[in-house]
């Protein structure tokens, strides 16, 4: 395998999922977050879904206990000196993205691989940056990410082959399936779901139903396992307003543009589950 060493920046709700999944397929990790309180809270969602793991059957106890102790973490970006593969899963905005990988490209040899978790923002842009645009992509993965198959592998514009043949491989020894794409706002996914999210605001700011009606209609009615509103708080109300933000001004489509609702919710830090409320409330915020 041409991976040995991954490093992952941030230990939010993608990040612990992603070093996660790593650890447990076999790989040393080493996670790395802006302060310790946030890294002990990565951890702590680590360990829970962990042990969710367990108690359905899904890994032996001695399992999570081996990946468990493959994971370190840490505060120091320079650790991640030593990786093959560096997996970004920071904030979706892209100032900060860029500012991530210019320090990153400074700290890491060439031969190192760059991916960015982005769920829709420019892989070509974020590799602008840096000194190494053919070892640069995208692997977007998908929450909860030790449940989640798919893995969107996206080209920059001077993504090389070898490149993409590495990430293929890699993903796929995490039991991941690969959809490979291009560069384009939004990726596969995120270019039919975001219209349809926003579509559902939109629909309760006009009054045509009310939250729970909309979410037991398209749950019932389009076979969905849940509804737009109890989606959008599940990937996280401020996540799905970056998103559109960068599809909205790349497009200039209305489809993309973020309804008042959902902008006032951000600005209130309703976010979702992670915050206690969204669209609806949760007594336990994960």
């Amino acid at each position: 395998m041409p991976f040995s060493r991954i490093g992952v920046v941030g230990c939010g709700l993608m990040g612990s999922g992603i070093a996660e999944v790593v650890a447990r397929a076999g790989y040393p990790v080493v996670v790395r977050e802006v302060s310790e309180d946030l890294l002990r809270r990565g951890f702590e969602r680590i360990d829970r879904s962990m042990a969710r793991a367990v108690e359905r059957g899904k890994i032996s106890a001695g399992e999570r206990d081996a990946a468990r102790a493959r994971i370190r973490g840490t505060t120091d970006l320079a650790e991640l000196a030593a990786c093959d593969l560096v997996i970004e899963a920071i904030i979706e905005q892209m100032e900060a993205k860029k500012q991530l990988f210019r320090e990153l490209d400074q700290i890491c040899p060439p031969e190192t691989v760059f991916a960015s978790n982005t769920s829709s923002l420019s892989i070509t842009e974020m590799a602008s940056v840096t000194r190494r645009p053919e070892r640069f992509l995208g692997l977007h993965f998908f929450n909860p990410v030790p449940v989640m198959k798919p893995v969107e592998m996206v080209r920059g514009l001077l993504t090389s082959e070898e490149t993409l043949a590495e990430a293929r491989a890699f993903c796929e020894t995490l039991g991941k399936t690969v959809v490979a794409c291009k560069d384009y706002p939004g990726f596969i996914v995120n270019l039919l779901l975001v219209p349809f999210l926003l579509d559902a605001v939109r629909a309760l700011e006009l009054g045509l139903a009310t939250k729970e009606d909309i979410d037991t209609a398209v749950r019932l009615g389009l076979n969905h396992p849940m509804g737009p509103l109890t989606l959008l708080d599940f990937v996280g109300i401020d996540t799905t307003y970056y998103i559109a933000e960068a599809m909205y001004q790349e497009f200039k489509d209305p489809r993309y543009a973020a309804p008042p609702l959902l902008r006032k919710m951000v600005l209130a830090g309703h976010h979702g589950r992670k915050t206690g409320r969204g669209f609806y409330e949760y007594p336990e915020p994960s």
